[in-house]
C-alpha cells in the first residue's frame, strides 16, 4: 500500500511537470489544450482529486513563473476535478471523463473566469459567456487528444495494468462503442453552444452563414459518432467472426 502511495506521488510529480512544460503549445490566452490533455489523464490514472491537485499545481506554477493570468487555475482545476468524477461515476467510460473536462472547464470554468478576471485582474470589456468559446474550443482539442492516446493504452492492455500498479480503480468497460458515439454526439451539442455564443455573445455576428455555423459545428460531430460507431461495430464483428 506504502509502495503504491509513493508510486502515486511519483507519478502526480512527474505529470505536474509534463503539464508545465507542454502546456505553452498551442496556447493563447483562454485556451491552454494540452492542460486539458493533462487533466483527463490524470483523472483516469490517479483518479478526481489527485487531478484537482494536479491541475491546482500545475496552475500555481504557470502563474508564478509564466506570468499566466488567473486563467490557469479557473481554465484548470474544475474540468479536472469532473473529469475524473464523471469517469468514476460512469464505471470507467472514457468518453464521460472527457466530457467532464469539457463541461468543468468549457462552461463551469469559463463561467468563473468572468468574476474572477474582471474583479481581481481588473480586465474589462468581459462578459459572463466570454471566455465560453474559447475555453470550450481548447477542450475539444485537448480532450480529442487524450481520447486518442488513452484509447490506444486501453487497446494495448496498457491502462488497467497502470491503474492497477496505482491502487486506482480498475474497470471492465466492455463495449463502449455506443456510449462513445452518444458521448461524442453531446459534444457536438456543446461546440453548437459554443459557435454560438462565440458568434451572436462575443462577434455580434448574425444572417446568413453565421445562422447556420453552429448547426454545421453540431453536423460535424454527428457525422464523426456515426462513422466512429459504423468503424468500431465492423471491427468487433470481424474480430467475432475470427475468433
Amino acid at each position: 500500500m506504502n509502495n503504491q502511495k509513493l508510486l502515486k506521488t511519483v507519478v502526480l510529480a512527474m505529470l505536474i511537470a509534463l503539464g508545465v512544460v507542454i502546456s505553452p503549445i498551442l496556447r493563447v490566452e483562454g485556451m491552454c489544450p494540452m492542460a486539458h490533455f493533462i487533466n483527463i489523464l490524470c483523472a483516469v490514472l490517479l483518479g478526481p482529486y489527485y487531478a484537482f491537485l494536479c491541475a491546482l499545481i500545475i496552475g500555481i506554477l504557470r502563474m508564478c513563473f509564466m506570468g499566466i493570468p488567473p486563467l490557469a487555475l479557473t481554465g484548470a482545476v474544475f474540468g479536472a476535478f469532473l473529469s475524473g468524477m464523471l469517469y468514476r461515476i460512469s464505471k470507467g467510460k472514457l468518453i464521460f471523463a472527457v466530457i467532464g473536462e469539457i463541461i468543468g472547464t468549457g462552461i463551469i470554468g469559463a463561467v468563473i473566469s468572468y468574476p474572477v478576471m474582471t474583479f481581481i485582474w481588473g480586465r474589462e470589456g468581459l462578459s459572463w459567456l466570454f471566455y465560453v468559446p474559447s475555453f470550450i474550443s481548447g477542450t475539444l482539442i485537448g480532450g480529442s487528444i487524450a481520447f486518442i492516446f488513452i484509447k490506444q493504452l486501453i487497446k494495448a492492455g496498457l491502462l488497467a495494468k497502470y491503474q492497477q500498479m496505482l491502487g486506482s480503480r480498475v474497470y471492465n468497460t466492455g463495449n463502449t462503442v455506443m456510449s462513445d458515439s452518444i458521448g461524442i454526439v453531446f459534444i457536438g451539442c456543446i461546440a453548437y453552444l459554443a459557435v454560438f455564443i462565440l458568434l451572436e455573445r462575443v462577434l455580434k455576428l448574425s444572417g446568413g452563414i453565421y445562422s447556420v455555423l453552429p448547426a454545421i459545428s453540431f453536423a460535424v460531430f454527428f457525422v464523426i459518432a456515426a462513422v466512429y460507431y459504423i468503424v468500431s461495430a465492423k471491427k468487433i464483428r470481424n474480430a467475432a467472426t475470427n475468433t
